[in-house]
């Protein structure tokens, strides 16, 4: 006779690990703020607040956006950088340096950088999917291949142009297009704070109908959802949030699919309500902490940025091999 078993409980439910989780993130942040402290805590506090601030708003953008476009293309291994989010970041600045040159570039105030990046990757973006998604139901698959083919154009037109420019205006270029957590004007943590507020907002609106889009197109119609026009408010909003994100670090390529994939595997649960805050918390305690370890253990030898794209080119690397394999 087969012996049949019953399949294995979770240890915690999905309540639960979001206690753990919003545990961890208070932990982290806590050890941020009061671990090798020396000198007046007047100072000490505004300065890792804003720090911890910044990770915090640049992790939950990041999250939500990796989360709700994994959703609409069913595929937990794309995310956003496949649309050429990083590339045009990268050609955006690589223009400003070849025009303007790399020491009016650095006197730009930070305040119009950001409005100028930001406005041109949302306005391009929403134009691209504006025209994708008045075709045919197989848009959302030439999106994808779309922004792999953008993704190279800009890449090809920005190493013409950085071949073009004189070696110290490379200088500041190189400098510029890595993603930094320690340097963030509060004026512009402000504005980026009530615009991923505002789109959390929008999220929260379309909760019910992402969790329907996760059943698929034909049964997503077939409940009743708008689905084009779901799916292309849920692309604008990936849109604003990689933007502001992109615009206010740098490009972080394998940030959104680390957080991602680990809320999955320990939420065990499709629900956005319930994803979305597990992948926002996972995002602050790898950046909170990752900090912590980079400045107390390492002395900041290097970069957390450096150190979170390794980790997540590996996971990257094992989802493609396990997924060729089955």
């Amino acid at each position: 006779m087969a012996d049949i078993r019953a399949p294995a409980t979770p240890a915690f439910s999905p309540r639960q690990v979001l206690m753990i989780l919003a545990a961890l993130a208070m932990v982290s942040i806590a050890a941020f703020m009061v671990i090798g402290a020396k000198g007046s805590w007047g100072f000490i506090l505004p300065f890792r607040g804003t720090k911890v601030w910044s990770m915090a708003m640049i992790g939950t953008a990041i999250a939500i956006a990796t989360v709700l476009f994994q959703t609409i293309t069913a595929n937990r291994i794309l995310t956003p950088s496949i649309m050429g989010f990083d590339a045009l970041f990268a050609l955006v600045r690589t223009v400003q340096v070849f025009f303007l040159g790399g020491l009016s570039y650095a006197m730009l105030p930070d305040q119009i950088q950001f409005t100028y990046e930001a406005a041109v990757m949302v306005g391009l973006s929403t134009l691209l999917f504006r025209w994708l998604f008045n075709r045919a139901a197989r848009d959302l698959y030439l999106l994808v291949l779309v922004g792999i083919v953008f993704g190279v154009l800009f890449r090809s037109l920005g190493g013409l142009m950085q071949r073009l420019i004189n070696p110290n205006d490379f200088a500041v270029l190189q400098d510029s297009l890595f993603a930094s957590f320690n340097t963030t004007d509060q004026t512009l943590l402000g504005i980026s704070t009530l615009a991923i507020a505002g789109v959390c907002l929008w999220v929260w609106r379309l909760l019910p109908a992402l969790d329907v889009l996760n059943l698929g197109r034909d049964t997503a119609i077939n409940l009743g959802v708008n689905y084009n026009r779901t799916v292309s408010q849920v692309l604008v909003i990936v849109a604003i949030l990689v933007s502001v994100s992109t615009a206010l670090v740098g490009p972080v390529t394998f940030f959104g699919l680390l957080v991602a994939n680990l809320s999955y595997l320990v939420i065990r649960s499709h629900k956005h309500i319930l994803i979305l805050p597990a992948s926002i918390l996972i995002s602050i305690i790898t950046l909170v902490g990752g900090q912590v370890v980079l400045e107390r253990v390492f002395g900041y030898d290097t970069a957390l940025a450096i150190i979170i794209e390794f980790v997540g080119g590996v996971v990257f690397i094992a989802m493609l091999l396990r997924g060729s394999r089955t």
